[in-house]
């Protein structure tokens, strides 16, 4: 890092290949809006959606969503590389006909990334090889998190209980369809039909009527070819906690909070988001202390049982008998003005400047490498 009181060099990676290439554009605004300047040299770096890397402007207002209108990483910017090479972890400018250059060595990566080529485990990887430390969870934490039948395999082995489920590879679809439909119909209705590694509720349909479920599982397969197929956990609430490594790296639970969908959402899909304000995010959520306390425990057993990092936000149904069910955690959670996970920890005494600062140093804390 350099000379005792040199600002910490913090690249802010977004954007990205997945169909989250926009939402991680905000969430990558709210960031860079709240990086100290005095403590940190930030160097904003965008992703295309052909994978691309890119030197962005330090500019978080374009990255905002405008009446409607989602952003996007600017795909004239200079084409940089992080070299996986461990003895210059330095970004480098790539322009035609130029010798490459180096931007400098980089002390920690925030990847605001969400889903596949971000989230899944895929740049922890090139970061690990290149020795920068990151903010977010190691290799194989992302990638369990981001696939659904990974994750809820990994729940079960660790006794926590979740809804009846299938899992849908592309090889069963295309080569058994039938025994799939067989599968799932034993679920019941209605059932939610997911891709397995998307996120931002992208490619999710609630399927009350079994000849709807064909469709359906196409839609998701637009997202992903490997799918799942969720019994829906009618008339539960959806309850989040987040949870944060302290600083010897234990992680602690934020107060509880409640999604309420209103209007024509069936459920938190993208539209009710980021676009409608068709969700009521409720801070704290009205819950009895013995339940707050168990759903935050929860939170951390979830976390702890995918060798989560860092952060996460761990989501839940609560049924009307009183059960918690784990749903899912989320390793890179949105980080935009609206999202839960800001929330939660500010409701819980962390600032978002504050909550930024600690992730920095968590990550230079835990470096790279075997831990």
């Amino acid at each position: 890092m350099g000379d005792v009181g040199q600002r910490i060099r913090v690249a802010v990676v977004f954007g990205g290949r997945s169909s989250e290439h926009a939402i991680s554009c905000v969430s990558a605004g709210s960031v860079l809006r709240a990086l100290d300047r005095e403590r940190y040299d930030v160097v904003p770096v965008g992703v295309t959606p052909d994978g691309r890397w890119v030197l962005e402007a330090d500019d978080s207002d374009r990255l905002r969503i405008t009446d409607g209108k989602l952003p996007a990483v600017d795909a004239t910017g200079t084409s940089i590389v992080l070299a996986a090479d461990p003895t210059r972890p330095d970004l480098e400018v790539h322009e035609a006909g130029d010798v490459p250059r180096s931007l400098g060595t980089v002390d920690v990566v925030f990847p605001v990334l969400h889903g596949p080529y971000g989230e899944d485990g895929t740049i922890q990887g090139l970061l690990e090889m290149a020795g920068v430390p990151y903010v977010g969870s190691g290799v194989l934490a992302s990638a369990a998190a981001m696939d659904k039948g990974a994750m809820k395999t990994m729940f079960a082995q660790a006794g926590l209980e979740q809804a009846p489920y299938v899992v849908i590879p592309d090889r069963a679809w295309r080569r058994d369809r039938a025994a799939v439909l067989d599968a799932v119909a034993a679920l019941g209705l209605p059932v939610f039909v997911k891709p397995a590694r998307a996120g931002s509720s992208l490619g999710i349909t609630k399927v009350k009527d079994s000849t709807e479920v064909e469709a359906a599982i196409e839609q998701a397969r637009t997202h992903d070819p490997r799918v799942v197929v969720e019994a829906s956990v009618e008339g539960a609430r959806e309850i989040e906690c987040g949870v944060l490594v302290d600083a010897e790296g234990d992680p602690q639970a934020s107060v509880c909070a409640e999604i309420v969908v209103h209007g024509a959402h069936e459920f938190y899909d993208f539209e009710a988001k980021y676009l409608d304000d068709a969700a009521d995010l409720v801070v704290p959520a009205d819950l009895p202390a013995e339940v707050s306390e168990r759903v935050r425990a929860l939170a951390v057993r979830a976390f702890e049982s995918l060798g989560c990092e860092s952060l996460a936000r761990c989501d839940f149904f609560l049924t009307t008998d009183g059960r918690v069910l784990v749903n899912e955690v989320n390793t890179m959670p949105g980080f935009t003005s609206i999202s839960m996970f800001p929330r939660v920890w500010a409701e819980s005494g962390v600032t978002y400047p504050e909550l930024v600062d600690r992730l920095v140093a968590d990550a230079l804390r835990r470096g790279t490498g075997l831990r």
